[in-house]
Order: structure tokens, then C-alpha cells, then sequence
């Protein structure tokens, strides 16, 4: 992969692709998990930009680590990105379980044809789903706390000592 494109870091490119589709992904999951009938309709758009995100993850820290050979070790960043494919692959896997549970439910156990009745969540489907709201909340903090201590690492305190010192240096 390039360190650059057009003379830009492609870091900071590629960790728009996180920072947009994993949160996006993490929605969609608790709208699966509290949204049952919404699993058919939405469940594999889900899992794809899950998955998408959780792919995009591996580039944006192997870019990561080349701006740092190029600038400097940002210092606690680097290690709260390398620790968000571990909340991504799980979030997959609760989209992945809620759209099976789905389409498992709208199957008879004798093998007939697919029933249209609504089916009750069971004990697993309501397990399942609250284990997804959790994990989609555990992907909505790291990926907030990654790109603060990013922000921070760029930025330091400037923008908040821009804005209280007005800015122009008076």
C-alpha cells in the first residue's frame, strides 16, 4: 500500500472508512437487536458493513504504522487501534448471529415450506440480542476513544486553546 496519495498521508484517509462504517454497523446492529422484523429487510446490510468496516480496520493500522515511521510514535493511539479489530470481529458476529436467528426462525423443523407468521424471540434470540447491543456499545466507545487520543496525538490541546484564547493572539 502507498504511504501517500496526491501528497496526503493515506492514514488519515483510510480511518474515515472506520470511523464511518464501524459506528454505522454498530447502529444498525442494536436496530437488528431491538428491531427483530428489521433483521430480513436490513439484516445483510448490516452484516456487510460490518464486515467492511472490520476489513477496513488491518489497513488503517498497517497506514497507521507507516505515518508513525514517518512522524513519530503517537503514543497511546497506537495501541487503542490496534486493539479495534477485537470489538469489530464480534460486532460482525452478533450481525452474523441476528440475521441466522432470523432466517432459522422462519423455518419449520419439518421442512416444509417457510412459514410468514411472526416468531417470538426465544430465550437464545433475546441472549443474543442484548449480548449485541452490548458489544455494539463497547464498538461505539473504542472507536471514539481511537480517534480522540488520534485527534489528540495530531493536535495536542491546540483547538482548545485556540478557543479560549480567541484565536489571534491578542
Amino acid at each position: 500500500m502507498p504511504d501517500t496519495v496526491n501528497g496526503l498521508p493515506v492514514h488519515p484517509l483510510v480511518v474515515h472508512a472506520v470511523v464511518v462504517l464501524l459506528p454505522l454497523a454498530a447502529l444498525g446492529v442494536v436496530a437488528l437487536a431491538v428491531r427483530p422484523s428489521w433483521r430480513g429487510r436490513f439484516g445483510v446490510l448490516v452484516v456487510v458493513i460490518a464486515a467492511l468496516a472490520a476489513a477496513a480496520i488491518p489497513l488503517a493500522t498497517d497506514s497507521g504504522e507507516s505515518l508513525e515511521r514517518r512522524v513519530g510514535d503517537p503514543g497511546r493511539h497506537a495501541e487503542l487501534g490496534d486493539t479495534l479489530i477485537w470489538f469489530a470481529l464480534p460486532l460482525l458476529v452478533a450481525a452474523v448471529a441476528l440475521v441466522w436467528l432470523h432466517r432459522r426462525a422462519g423455518r419449520p423443523a419439518d421442512g416444509g415450506a417457510e412459514t410468514t407468521r411472526p416468531v417470538r424471540p426465544g430465550t437464545v434470540g433475546v441472549v443474543v440480542a442484548v449480548l449485541a447491543v452490548a458489544v455494539a456499545a463497547a464498538n461505539l466507545v473504542q472507536v471514539y476513544r481511537v480517534g480522540d487520543s488520534g485527534a489528540k496525538a495530531v493536535w495536542g490541546d491546540t483547538p482548545a486553546q485556540t478557543a479560549a484564547g480567541g484565536g489571534d493572539g491578542d
